[in-house]
Protein backbone atom coordinates (compact mmCIF):
# COMPACT_ATOMS: atom_id res chain seq x y z
CA UNK A 1 0.00 0.00 0.00
CA UNK A 2 1.75 3.55 -0.89
CA UNK A 3 0.54 6.27 1.47
CA UNK A 4 1.21 10.11 -0.27
CA UNK A 5 3.38 11.89 2.23
CA UNK A 6 0.34 14.74 2.46
CA UNK A 7 -2.02 11.64 3.70
CA UNK A 8 0.29 10.56 6.36
CA UNK A 9 1.32 14.39 7.51
CA UNK A 10 -2.08 15.44 7.39
CA UNK A 11 -2.99 13.68 10.43
CA UNK A 12 -1.84 15.41 13.62
CA UNK A 13 -1.59 12.46 15.99
CA UNK A 14 0.95 11.36 13.14
CA UNK A 15 2.55 14.75 13.24
CA UNK A 16 2.91 15.40 16.53
CA UNK A 17 4.84 11.66 16.77
CA UNK A 18 6.64 13.17 14.02
CA UNK A 19 7.75 16.33 16.23
CA UNK A 20 8.47 13.77 19.44
CA UNK A 21 11.27 12.03 16.92
CA UNK A 22 12.59 15.01 15.84
CA UNK A 23 13.91 15.02 19.23
CA UNK A 24 15.92 11.98 19.07
CA UNK A 25 14.89 8.21 19.17
CA UNK A 26 11.83 7.53 21.47
CA UNK A 27 10.71 4.23 22.80
CA UNK A 28 7.50 3.32 21.81
CA UNK A 29 5.92 3.26 25.17
CA UNK A 30 7.00 6.76 25.77
CA UNK A 31 5.47 7.77 22.90
CA UNK A 32 2.21 5.74 23.31
CA UNK A 33 2.35 7.50 26.85
CA UNK A 34 2.39 10.97 25.55
CA UNK A 35 0.20 10.70 22.90
CA UNK A 36 -2.85 8.66 24.88
CA UNK A 37 -2.29 11.91 27.15
CA UNK A 38 -2.23 14.19 24.68
CA UNK A 39 -5.06 12.94 21.90
CA UNK A 40 -7.06 10.83 24.35
CA UNK A 41 -6.77 7.46 21.81
CA UNK A 42 -6.40 4.36 22.82
CA UNK A 43 -2.80 1.57 22.49
CA UNK A 44 -3.72 0.13 19.89
CA UNK A 45 -4.75 3.52 17.87
CA UNK A 46 -1.08 4.48 19.02
CA UNK A 47 0.60 1.94 17.84
CA UNK A 48 -1.50 1.86 14.37
CA UNK A 49 -0.13 5.54 13.86
CA UNK A 50 3.16 4.28 14.28
CA UNK A 51 3.22 1.46 11.79
CA UNK A 52 1.89 3.94 9.16
CA UNK A 53 4.93 6.01 9.93
CA UNK A 54 6.47 2.70 9.71
CA UNK A 55 5.36 1.77 6.42
CA UNK A 56 5.45 4.94 4.72
CA UNK A 57 8.89 5.56 5.56
CA UNK A 58 8.83 8.49 8.01
CA UNK A 59 10.11 6.41 10.62
CA UNK A 60 12.16 3.33 11.77
CA UNK A 61 11.84 0.77 14.76
CA UNK A 62 14.33 -1.36 15.84
CA UNK A 63 14.53 -3.53 18.93
CA UNK A 64 16.19 -2.47 22.17
CA UNK A 65 15.61 -5.74 24.80
CA UNK A 66 11.64 -6.10 24.83
CA UNK A 67 11.37 -2.44 23.72
CA UNK A 68 10.82 -0.87 20.28
CA UNK A 69 12.39 2.52 19.47
CA UNK A 70 11.48 4.50 16.94
CA UNK A 71 13.68 7.32 15.17
CA UNK A 72 12.39 9.58 12.50
CA UNK A 73 13.22 9.02 8.62
CA UNK A 74 14.48 12.24 6.76
CA UNK A 75 13.97 10.82 3.21
CA UNK A 76 9.87 11.71 2.44
CA UNK A 77 10.17 14.80 4.65
CA UNK A 78 13.08 15.86 2.59
CA UNK A 79 10.31 14.83 -0.66
CA UNK A 80 7.74 16.83 0.86
CA UNK A 81 10.17 20.08 1.48
CA UNK A 82 10.85 19.83 -2.06
CA UNK A 83 7.38 19.53 -3.40
CA UNK A 84 6.55 22.91 -1.13
CA UNK A 85 9.32 24.56 -2.69
CA UNK A 86 7.99 25.17 -5.80
CA UNK A 87 5.25 27.09 -3.33
CA UNK A 88 8.09 29.43 -1.84
CA UNK A 89 7.91 32.54 -3.67
CA UNK A 90 3.56 32.81 -3.02
CA UNK A 91 4.73 32.48 0.64
CA UNK A 92 7.56 35.06 0.50
CA UNK A 93 5.02 36.86 -1.57
CA UNK A 94 2.64 37.43 1.10
CA UNK A 95 5.26 38.09 3.95
CA UNK A 96 7.05 40.43 2.33
CA UNK A 97 3.63 42.07 2.14
CA UNK A 98 3.23 41.40 5.68
CA UNK A 99 6.24 43.34 6.69
CA UNK A 100 5.65 46.30 5.16
CA UNK A 101 1.76 46.51 6.27
CA UNK A 102 3.37 45.38 10.13
CA UNK A 103 6.05 48.39 9.19
CA UNK A 104 3.23 50.98 7.82
CA UNK A 105 1.15 49.94 10.82
CA UNK A 106 4.61 50.76 13.78
CA UNK A 107 5.11 54.36 11.65
CA UNK A 108 1.19 55.06 11.94
CA UNK A 109 0.06 56.81 15.60
CA UNK A 110 -1.52 54.60 18.48
CA UNK A 111 -4.06 55.15 20.76
CA UNK A 112 -3.98 54.43 24.06
CA UNK A 113 -6.75 52.75 25.92
CA UNK A 114 -7.15 55.56 28.48
CA UNK A 115 -8.25 57.41 25.93
CA UNK A 116 -8.95 56.06 22.56
CA UNK A 117 -9.39 59.17 20.51
CA UNK A 118 -6.29 61.17 21.27
CA UNK A 119 -3.26 59.53 18.71
CA UNK A 120 -0.60 58.94 20.84
CA UNK A 121 3.36 58.43 19.90
CA UNK A 122 5.32 54.92 21.22
CA UNK A 123 7.04 57.30 23.76
CA UNK A 124 4.20 58.76 24.88
CA UNK A 125 2.76 55.47 25.42
CA UNK A 126 5.88 54.77 27.27
CA UNK A 127 5.59 57.40 29.42
CA UNK A 128 2.21 56.81 30.29
CA UNK A 129 2.75 53.30 30.99
CA UNK A 130 5.68 54.17 33.60
CA UNK A 131 3.84 56.65 35.54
Amino acid sequence: MQVHAFDVLGDPVRRRILELLADGEQAAGVISEIIRAEFDISPPAVSQHLRVLRESGFASSRAEGTRRIYAVETGPLREAHLWLERFRPFWNQRLDALATELARGGRRSRTTPADPGKPTTASESDSEENT
